[in-house]
């Protein structure tokens, strides 16, 4: 099973990005159930951003809320995480990651800069 990323790259504090992150290719959306995003910044141990339940119920980390927004589509097997007001201290490697029957899959990462 593969979660395939794309978004991120460099940007301007203030500005916002959305990351995708697709799991239509491998496997059955029905086998799907959580999904989440982590980042983990430099020096730093990988960290909860959000989940989303099969029903597509988010549930933030108390610092991510109000600041990201976790969505996915079942229908395509995808979860996107859209990021506002991006600030210097959220530059990172961005990781989705999907509970797919018994089994934990991650992405591959993506980096996220933000430039002061």
């Amino acid at each position: 099973v593969d979660l395939v990323q794309s978004g991120g790259g460099r940007i301007q504090s203030g500005g916002s990005l959305k990351l995708a992150c697709d799991a239509s290719g491998t496997v059955e959306v029905e086998s799907i159930y959580d999904m989440a995003w982590y980042r983990a910044a430099p020096g730093k141990e990988r960290e909860l951003i959000a989940t989303i339940d099969r029903y597509a119920y988010p549930t933030y980390a108390p610092s991510m809320e109000g600041h990201f927004t976790i969505s996915r589509n079942d229908g395509e097997a995808t979860l996107s995480l859209q990021m506002d007001n991006l600030r210097p201290e959220d530059t990172a490697v961005y990781y989705c990651y999907a509970q797919v029957g018994f089994s934990e899959v991650w992405g591959q990462g993506t980096q996220v800069t933000v430039l002061a």
